[in-house]
């Protein structure tokens, strides 16, 4: 009975403790998330450079890691440059586009017995920055905030490349046994390995819903194909609503750009089609194979970080849970978490060794004390 008090007492205190630790961190929102941030992309660095130490032999080893940051500079450089090309490309042709959007809200209008709202025109002509002014500085306080964020990230992430080098003593001085020292480095690897897992799934399976959406907008004809497929890559990161919002975009357009509405229609049906099978198909079976963790897990997770962090929880909250499982289940008292986060409920449990096999004070075991070889010693 008392030891049933017990583990009922551990467990409340445990989740109490992961109650505390969520308000924390929302109470630490626009110091932690940035951060948080920043070690995922420092890890995504990290990955490419061993990448091309390993893929790439002719590039000296020291010149691995400033490579891996100039490719990271030129992708998102990249990036940069295909939205606010293509942004342009579709503002110009707004003026094309507003006929038409005034067709389809009148015929919405009549459907639902409402009076025909005014043109778009007409309405851009009463717009005033002075009446509208609180609209405007939401707007400019909004991008001021992501800019904030943007240069905190990157000073965060030139700390830490900076000090990567002195990551190894901190974890010599930390752990002073071997055998604390290499259960510690094996939990920091399965971390960095199940971040860039998470990655490279993402990636892997947005490329294929963006090249398949490409491939469809294109033959129909739709304006910005590139663009719109481009964007449903980026927002694919997002888990599961990511690509599901980025998709509902190009059947919107496309009833704009076309006279008829079944080029729309095709859109949402094939690019539903395939957001399905690779979410619930490919998606599910490469995150279990790899992540080790719940489809149900993966879409409360998003909802959590999602409501503390905002965007950017929500953009992380796959590797945030990841590794919250991994360290919860190296702890008795919290294993039960990392059992109910994980996908077949057996969290890997780092650096267990067989009972006997290493003494209390971490040193190796004694070997076995064999007889010499002699005379037998007389009865």
């Amino acid at each position: 009975m008392a030891a049933t008090d017990s583990a009922i007492t551990r467990n409340a205190t445990v989740a109490l403790a992961v109650i505390a630790a969520g308000a924390a961190m929302q109470w630490a929102a626009d110091i932690l998330a940035p951060l948080a941030m920043a070690v995922f992309l420092a890890v995504m660095i990290d990955g490419f450079a061993r990448v091309m130490e390993e893929r790439a032999p002719f590039i000296p080893k020291p010149a691995a890691l400033p490579a891996a940051i100039l490719i990271s500079l030129i992708l998102f450089g990249v990036s940069i440059y295909i939205i606010g090309d293509n942004a342009t490309a579709f503002f110009n042709q707004a003026n094309a586009y507003a006929p038409r959007l005034d067709v389809i809200l009148g015929q919405l209008a009549a459907l639902v017995h409402l009076k025909p709202p005014a043109k778009l025109a007409e309405m851009a002509g009463n717009f005033s920055l002075i009446k509208n002014w609180s609209g405007v500085s939401t707007a400019l306080k909004s991008a001021g905030s992501t800019a904030g964020f943007a240069v905190f990230v990157l000073i965060y992430l030139g700390f830490i490349i900076a000090s990567r080098r002195l990551f190894r003593r901190k974890i010599v001085a930390l752990f002073p046994h071997h055998a604390e020292r290499e259960k510690a480095a094996l939990v920091f690897q399965r971390i960095r390995d199940g971040v860039e897992s998470y990655l490279w799934i993402q990636t892997v399976t947005g490329v294929m819903i963006a090249v398949a959406s490409w491939a469809i907008m294109a033959v129909l004809g739709l304006n910005n194909a590139f663009f719109w497929a481009f964007l449903i890559f980026i927002v694919s990161y997002v888990p599961i609503i990511g690509g599901a919002v980025g998709i509902l975009l190009p059947p919107i357009f496309a009833l704009v750009q076309f006279d008829s509405y079944w080029q729309a229609v095709v859109l949402i049906a094939v690019l539903q089609a395939i957001n399905f099978i690779v979410g619930n198909i490919v998606l599910p079976r490469m995150q279990s194979d790899t992540l080790n963790m719940d489809p149900v897990v993966v879409l409360l997770s998003l909802a959590f970080w999602g409501a503390i962090w905002g965007l950017p929880g929500a953009f992380l909250s796959t590797p945030l849970t990841v590794m919250a499982m991994i360290i919860l289940a190296q702890f008795q008292g919290s294993r039960w978490i990392a059992v109910l986060l994980s996908g077949d409920g057996a969290p890997q449990v780092m650096g267990r060794h067989p009972p006997g096999d290493l003494k209390e004070n971490h040193e190796p075991p004694t070997p076995p004390v064999r007889p010499r070889a002699g005379r037998a010693k007389p009865a």
